[in-house]
């Protein structure tokens, strides 16, 4: 893919105060003592059940921490998190001010100055730039000022391209987009691939919904997963049922082209080949990593 850049729909909160990073330590999937000024995380909010509320990246900016969350849905995160401050030094408030650019393409890493590794962090364009944690192929994202950042990618010369194009691609790789892939309250991380996508840490301590999600893990309860597919039909849309000769084994989350992400029952997908359909035509089941 020619490296290209693409700006995406997301909302950023800044969470300031002394407490902020043991506040959001007890409360999120990822290790917060692994967010520093070289390193971002990709990480979630739970229920007390374990289920999914909202998922986000964190990033160090100077004394605070900015959390890089689902558009339109950061007030509800910031009312959520702020049930829990108690007594705590905490402040939660939104910057409007930034915007999130996912930079994508072959030479993505190598010119925003990144590795590949996972989360790594760099001051850029008045913001900051870091490498997807999720998925490396999913290039880099780079949030700051909007006139900063389209300045600074004007000078690099890179083109535009519309959301679609990144939307395929996180597709292919079988990364959830939020809501969009995972049913508020429903969801768990496991069957959200969050395991693979680096958005939780095993080692350490209590967060909310932590219980479920490792007796899920180590119980082997995971029953289904989202999974890439190509569509056959134009009918093949965000949540039609997925079926297996005439039984329901899933549903259609995300479409962009030809591209579906699909939360699907693993039986189904291990014994489905050639025979899983969606409104009456065939569905492809995609290799992970096909170019988009």
């Amino acid at each position: 893919m020619t490296t290209c850049y693409v700006k995406l729909p997301r909302d950023i909160v800044a969470i300031g105060g002394t407490d902020n990073r043991t506040f959001l330590q007890g409360l999120v999937s990822q290790d917060m003592d692994q967010v520093s000024a070289g390193t971002s995380v990709y990480s979630a909010l739970l229920t007390p059940q374990g289920k999914y509320l909202h998922d986000f990246f964190v990033l160090q900016s100077a004394d605070s921490l900015l959390v890089d969350c689902e558009a339109g849905r950061s007030a509800d995160l910031i009312q959520r998190l702020s049930r829990f401050k108690l007594r705590a030094d905490v402040r939660l408030e939104p910057r409007d001010d930034f915007c999130v650019f996912a930079i994508l393409g072959d030479g993505a890493h190598e010119i925003m100055g990144l590795s590949t590794t996972p989360g790594q962090t760099i001051p850029a364009a008045g913001g900051l730039a870091f490498t997807d944690p999720r998925a490396p192929a999913l290039g880099c994202r780079l949030i700051g000022p909007e006139a900063e950042i389209l300045d600074w990618l004007a000078q690099a010369q890179l083109p535009e391209a519309d959301f679609e194009t990144y939307d395929a691609l996180r597709i292919s790789l079988e990364v959830p987009d939020g809501s969009r892939d995972m049913d508020v309250e429903k969801s768990t991380l496991l069957e959200s691939n969050f395991d693979e996508l680096n958005g939780i840490d095993w080692e350490k301590g209590c967060y909310m919904g932590q219980e479920l999600t490792a007796r899920t893990k180590y119980r082997g309860l995971v029953k289904r997963r989202l999974a890439a597919f190509r569509a056959t039909h134009a009918a093949q849309l965000p949540g039609e049922t997925v079926l297996l000769g005439t039984q329901k084994v899933g549903e259609i989350r995300s479409r962009s082209g030809d591209h579906l992400l699909v939360s699907i029952r693993l039986e189904a997908l291990d014994s489905g080949a050639g025979e899983l359909s969606a409104q009456g035509e065939p569905l492809i089941i995609a290799p992970v990593n096909s170019e988009a």
